[in-house]
């Protein structure tokens, strides 16, 4: 516990789709002055993300679907091109991430390597999502992917030359932080 905060209040501003609460907290800073401040946080639970590549094509999977938020924020058509991602609910991490890569892309992964993880937007929002790798090949592929109708998903899935992919971000087509942070960690450490 941190003895240089204490939460005054947290008043729920609304639990729509996730939960959004106003919280009151008093900080003591590193002059020992005591502040009060406000700060909404908005939790929609933790995540997991993983980069599909295959080292011996060169390529890597992603998926295409469509994000309001960005769309909302100048992103034209709102289509994001994203690395393989979803909430965690009540599993854990691996099994997780197992069961969106089967869900969203249509392959069957048994061994997954998690490679860190992160907070993606710790100003507001709760989230820590952990990050994946895992080897794919055509073996794999058990079904056709595009995500659950019931969850509202239409995902596109994409197998493209990893290199292509990399090129995607300084050419804007592929603004996603989780997707970026993979291929740029697949780019360093020479999986592809």
């Amino acid at each position: 516990m941190n003895d240089r905060i204490n939460i005054v209040k947290t008043e729920l501003l609304s639990d729509n789709w996730y939960t959004l609460n106003k919280v009151t907290y008093e900080y003591i800073n590193k002059t020992d002055h005591r502040t009060t401040q406000s700060r909404e946080v908005y939790d929609r639970g933790n995540g997991a993300t993983i980069l599909l590549y295959n080292a011996k094509s060169k390529k890597v999977i992603l998926t295409r679907q469509f994000r309001l938020p960005t769309f909302m924020n100048g992103n034209e058509n709102g289509m994001l091109i994203e690395a393989c991602a979803g909430l965690l609910d009540q599993d854990d991490p691996e099994n997780c991430i197992r069961k969106e890569t089967e869900e969203e892309t249509g392959y069957k992964i048994s061994r997954v390597k998690k490679i860190f993880e992160s907070y993606m937007s710790p100003g507001a929002v709760t989230e820590i999502l952990h990050f994946f790798v895992a080897e794919y090949d055509k073996a794999m592929k058990v079904g056709e992917g595009g995500g659950l109708e019931e969850e509202q998903e239409n995902i596109e899935v994409l197998e493209l030359d990893f290199e292509k992919a990399l090129n995607m971000i300084y050419t804007g087509e592929i603004k996603d932080a989780k997707t970026i942070m993979l291929l740029q960690y697949a780019k360093i450490h020479d999986l592809v």
